[in-house]
């Protein structure tokens, strides 16, 4: 009998997903765009906020990677930035997970700190996460909009 996590790994492998990691910063947002069997990410960068220029850069990742048709799935920090980008991406029909910066890894810190490479680890985790390791990070909680507000 397989275990749950085989299974997960396994449906995942039948659907067809582009994975994006986002480092977000004040001025430029990092991207780490991947296809789960990549073993380089690709990476852009953007102006911070700029969601058509993030949609375009969605399409021609899944040219790059052949994948017309692929479901995005996305992943970034939580933050200054807050709530508002996972909502913007939820709209956008991108599903998205936020992640507790404390609950990753610790070897980073022993590693140089760049943006883009904590896109591609970030991608990589979130690979992993879909894939059904679930411990690879926590996930943040979203609040309703009321709750955050408040």
């Amino acid at each position: 009998m397989k275990s749950q996590a085989a299974l997960t790994r396994e449906n995942s492998a039948k659907e067809s997903r582009l994975y994006l990691a986002i480092e977000l910063s004040r001025k430029k947002w990092k991207l780490g765009f991947s296809d789960g069997r990549a073993t380089r990410a690709r990476i852009r960068t953007i102006e911070a906020r700029d969601f058509q220029k993030l949609g375009e850069e969605i399409e021609q990742a899944k040219q790059h990677f052949g994948q017309a048709e692929a479901r995005t799935v996305s992943c970034y920090e939580a933050g200054r930035e807050g709530f508002w980008v996972h909502r913007a991406l939820l709209e956008r029909g991108i599903d998205n997970v936020i992640v507790d910066a404390a609950s990753i890894d610790i070897q980073r810190r022993k590693r140089a700190k760049t943006d883009r490479l904590d896109a591609e680890s970030l991608v990589r985790k979130l690979v992993r996460y879909h894939g059904g390791e679930r411990d690879v990070w926590s996930v943040v909680r979203v609040p309703s909009r009321e709750a955050e507000e408040a």
